[in-house]
Parts: structure tokens; C-alpha cells; sequence
């Protein structure tokens, strides 16, 4: 290895060395969302490298959303991020390390439990809103774009009315995935009555979630997702 390769390599090392002790740093002295961690040059001085490294390490555990870095202030524990997770499954299913199928078969495991947790969890408020963005995909069944916002964000709304905010995490991003694929399992429905039957599921689900149903909120989303693998199956998706 040449001199210049040596020291690039020595360069990510220590990188890589004061991003995890930016990380134990955190929970040794148990920060929580939102909390200052310590600056650049009292980072730098406890790990004994330099601000460009402690620089570096925290950019990197921005872009994880780990740390929060605003402009003018002093880095902060950051908040889990779905768009983050998104990337990856995006980044996943562009490079064939995993299939639109296989996202379905997770997102099916997944929202199988959150919509139960859901019925059994919900404020009433929330049962409004899942109930009034599923009326919103009836009233754009004609605005693709439309309805297609308002399904993602019936999903999410039920996986936070899980209480679980890993289940919000993981349903968030697939969002990024859902974009790609809902066009063309919608297209794949040729009449406006195969599209209202999909809009029917979504409010049968709403419905299930009212009533604090959990075992009729299961078996609904079972149909919803069993329908959109038929769709996407004829379009030649999966």
C-alpha cells in the first residue's frame, strides 16, 4: 500500500474510532433526544484526535439522524428517522439485495400486528383520522396522486396508533418503496370498480379499528395486502 493510501486509511480508522466513542458518549452519560452532546474540541481533546475527525464522525452520524447538527448551535441527540430506513430499503431494492416481493412479505408481517395493536390501542381521534384518510382515497379514486398519499398515510397513521414507535419507523419507510410500486398496482386495476374495491378494504380496516376489533382489523389488512400482491403480480411486478 502506497504512503497516500496508508493515510487515507488511517484517516477513516480514526473516523470510524470517534464515531463509536461519540456513540458510547451518548449513553454513558445518558443523553435523550434533543440533549447537547459535548463540542468538537472537548470531543477531539478526551478522544485525542483532531476537530476535522470529531467533524467528520458527526457529519456521519447526522446523516444516520443519531445527531442533529443546526446551524450555529452545539450538535444534539438526534430522533430515529424513516427516511433514513427508507434510503436503505430504496438502496435494497435498486441494487437486488432484496425484492419488491420480499418488502411485501415483510410490510404484511409487520402491519398484520400494527393494525391489531391499533384496534386495540386507538384514540378516538386516531380512528377519526384512519377512517378519514381512507373516505379521502374514495373521493380520489379519479386522482391517482391524491389517493396514493392518502393510502400511505392511513398506513402510518395506524402504525402510530400502535403505540409502538419502532412499528412507525419500520411502516414510515416503506413509504419511499409504496411511491415506486402503488402507481402500478393501481394502473394494474382496469375499471373503477376493481379500484373502489381496493378503496372498500382500506375502510372495512377503518371500520375494524373503530370498533376496537382487533381479529376483524387482522383479517382485513390480510385481504388488503393478499389484493395489492394480485395487482402487482398481473402488472409483472413481483
Amino acid at each position: 500500500m502506497e504512503a497516500a493510501e496508508q493515510e487515507i486509511a488511517a484517516a477513516e480508522g480514526r473516523v470510524e474510532t470517534a464515531i463509536r466513542a461519540i456513540n458510547l458518549r451518548i449513553r454513558r452519560d445518558r443523553l435523550r433526544v434533543g440533549d447537547p452532546i459535548p463540542s468538537e474540541s472537548d470531543l477531539a481533546a478526551g478522544l485525542g484526535v483532531s476537530r476535522t475527525v470529531v467533524r467528520e464522525a458527526l457529519r456521519a452520524l447526522s446523516a444516520l439522524g443519531i445527531v442533529d447538527l443546526g446551524n450555529g448551535r452545539r450538535a444534539r441527540v438526534g430522533t430515529i428517522d424513516q427516511d433514513v430506513l427508507g434510503l436503505v430499503l430504496d438502496h435494497a431494492v435498486h441494487t437486488d439485495q432484496a425484492s419488491i416481493q420480499q418488502i411485501y412479505d415483510v410490510r404484511r408481517t409487520i402491519e398484520m400486528r400494527t393494525v391489531a395493536l391499533a384496534a386495540l390501542r386507538r384514540l378516538d381521534v386516531e380512528a377519526q383520522e384512519i377512517a378519514g384518510h381512507a373516505a379521502a382515497m374514495r373521493r380520489n379514486v379519479a386522482r391517482p396522486e391524491q389517493a396514493m398519499e392518502h393510502d400511505i398515510a392511513f398506513h402510518a397513521a395506524i402504525a402510530l396508533a400502535s403505540r409502538n414507535p419502532l412499528f412507525a419507523l419500520i411502516v414510515g419507510s416503506f413509504g419511499v418503496v409504496t411511491r415506486q410500486t402503488w402507481r402500478i398496482g393501481w394502473n394494474s386495476r382496469r375499471t373503477d370498480d376493481q379500484r373502489l374495491a381496493s378503496v372498500a378494504c382500506h375502510e372495512r380496516i377503518a371500520a375494524a379499528i373503530r370498533e376496537r376489533d382487533a381479529s376483524a382489523a387482522e383479517a382485513a389488512m390480510a385481504v388488503h395486502f393478499d389484493d395489492s400482491v394480485k395487482a402487482l403480480l398481473a402488472a409483472g411486478v413481483i
